[in-house]
Parts: structure tokens; sequence; C-alpha cells
């Protein structure tokens, strides 16, 4: 198996790679990303389902082989949103008569609704993780939504205080993070895109929360912090509302996006004590990236960050692509990537 140190310029995904339109209705899937289960996407019969998304996992897993990827996930192809299969499967929340947030596009939005401790009363995601080994000897990546982002996802009608009801959430975050490792992932992922929505929160307790759920963590870890899918977010600023507070937390690895906001990487100089994850691919278009595109942007951070501690990924996750754009938009991130490498003298 590959080691995390064996070559600069590290290639990997971030997360979601586009379910196939036999085994989702995409014009629901696009209609918004569910923080409650929403089952009416799925075109195949429950019965049937698991067996389906098996299928669909394993053509994810070779597509990101073919691109030439080598740090890979299991395409969170089982989900409906980056975060609602997990969360949904925990005590202490009501899904029978939900509450309500306001989400990033300022509309509220139905969300679990917290009415006990909140605690994981079994795995969730294990068996994607050992679907996922059992299929590649690469680098093997496993994501899960970070305690903070859950509790901004929630209505929170138990505990009253939001910095304890995100620490329950880092708890239960924690327990599956240590299933996922010993199922035999390399990497596990913490999603945690309200970090830019809340800053103000998060500046009290999210790194905390961070902590609390990497505790202990048997190998490298990672937190993805974005402005929201590029398919519900067309106008995102060039610098994060929170990042250099992520210097202070347990991660070995910060995820960020910088392709589609045009980002300000002065703001990587913060992070020095990381390995960083740079989105090179901008998921608002369906048109693939060139090779230079690529490349010009990874020579852009190599300017802050040395090539040992960066890895080039798109700048989110890709759901919402159609399947062929995510696919080119991958081998042209490759691409890129070897051309920078080659450069560097490192093959």
């Amino acid at each position: 198996m590959t080691s995390l140190s064996d070559s600069p310029l590290r290639t990997a995904v971030v997360g979601s790679y586009p379910q196939p339109e036999w085994l989702i209705d995409r014009k629901r899937l696009g209609a918004r990303v569910p923080r409650l289960r929403a089952h009416e996407i799925w075109r195949v019969p429950n019965a049937h389902l698991e067996a389906a998304q098996d299928d669909a996992t394993e053509v994810a897993i070779r597509d990101m082989e073919l691109a030439g990827v080598d740090i890979i996930t299991d395409g969170e192809i089982r989900r409906e949103s980056y975060s609602n299969r997990f969360a949904t499967a925990l005590e202490g929340i009501d899904l029978a008569i939900p509450g309500e947030t306001v989400g990033r596009s300022g509309q509220a939005t139905p969300v679990p609704r917290v009415v006990g401790p909140i605690r994981r009363r079994a795995p969730v995601q294990v068996r994607d993780m050992q679907l996922l080994r059992k299929r590649t000897n690469r680098l093997a990546k496993i994501t899960l939504p970070g305690p903070f982002t859950l509790s901004m996802q929630a209505q929170d009608d138990f505990y009253r205080d939001d910095e304890a009801l995100a620490m329950d959430y880092a708890a239960a975050v924690n327990a599956e993070l240590h299933d996922l490792f010993a199922a035999g992932a390399d990497i596990v992922q913490l999603d945690e895109p309200w970090m830019q929505a809340r800053p103000e929160a998060a500046k009290r307790f999210a790194v905390k929360a961070i902590n609390r759920a990497l505790a202990g963590a048997p190998g490298t870890t990672a937190v993805h912090l974005c402005f929201g899918y590029a398919a519900a977010v067309s106008d995102k600023p060039s610098g994060y509302s929170f990042l250099p507070e992520l210097a202070g937390c347990a991660a070995d690895q910060i995820s960020i996006e910088a392709a589609q906001p045009k980002l300000d990487l002065a703001v990587l100089d913060a992070l020095a004590d990381k390995t960083v994850l740079l989105g090179v691919i901008n998921m608002s278009t369906v048109v693939a990236e060139s090779a230079e595109d690529v490349a010009a942007r990874v020579r852009a951070a190599l300017q802050r960050v040395e090539p040992t501690r960066l890895i080039v990924a798109p700048d989110c996750g890709m759901k919402y692509l159609p399947r062929a754009s995510a696919f080119a938009k991958l081998k042209a991130m490759v691409a890129g990537a070897k051309l920078v490498r080659r450069e560097l003298g490192a093959g």
C-alpha cells in the first residue's frame, strides 16, 4: 500500500463522486441538500438498494483509480447528503417531528430535532469503509460530518447550550472515527462547512469540538472547510471567515477550496504545521480544467507551502457534477500535478 509520505503533490478527492442516474433521481437530488432522510431520491426499490449502492460504489472507486487519483473515497454513494446519513442515525433526535434552521441561503430548512442526549447507537459507515478497503489498495479516506456542523444543522430542544450539544456530537463522531480506522481507513476526514457559515460560534467552540472528535485517532485525520456546494452557492468570497484558527486543531490535514473563489493564498501561511488539501478544481462549471490550469494553481500554492505538505484536490465534493465531467476533471487534476512534479524533479 502507498505511504502517506511517499511523494510530493499527491492527489485526492474531497469526498463525494457523482451517483449514477440509474441509482438516483438527479432532479430531486439537486433541489436541496437534505438534513433529514430523503428516501424519495433513490430509483431502486429498498429490497435491492444496498446491492445497487454497492455496485455504484465500485464504479466510483474504479473511476478514481482510472483517473490516477492517489487518495480515494467510497464516493459517498450511499448518502443523500454529506451529513444526513450519520446525523439521522443517532439517538436523541426526533425525526417524526423535525425542527427547522435557517440555512446558508437564508431559507428555512427541516432538520433533526434534538430531544435527548446525543449518542451513537451503532456504527453507521463501517460497512462503507470495509467495502472501500476491499476494493482498492490505494490510500483510502472516508468522511464524517464534523461536530460543529452537526450542531448547526439541528434544532436544539434539549441542551439549550450549543457548545454542550456540539461536544456530545463530537463524542458520537469520535466513536465512529475509531471504528472506521479499525475497518481499514488510512484517513478520516471531518466535513465542517458551517465553521465558515457561523464564524462567531465557531470561534467559541469549534476547535474544542473537533479536538474531542479526533481524540486518540490512530491514523491520519483531516478537516474540510468550504463555502458550500457550487450547485447552491455561486458567489463565493476570496477569503475565509474562519480558517487560521484551525492551526490549533488536532487534524493533520486541512482541506480548503481555492479554485472557484480565487482564494487569497496568503492564508496558507497560518497553516504552516498542517498538510493542505488545496482545491484546484472548480465545481461551478462542467468544463474540465486543462492540466496547465491545474499546474498554475499548484505552482501558486508552492510559493507558500512545500511540496510534501501539499495535496492536490477538487474544491469540494463532486456530487452535483455529471459523471463524465467529474472524471475529466480528475484526469486533468492528476495530469496537472504530474506536470509540477516533473518540474520539481520528483517524477
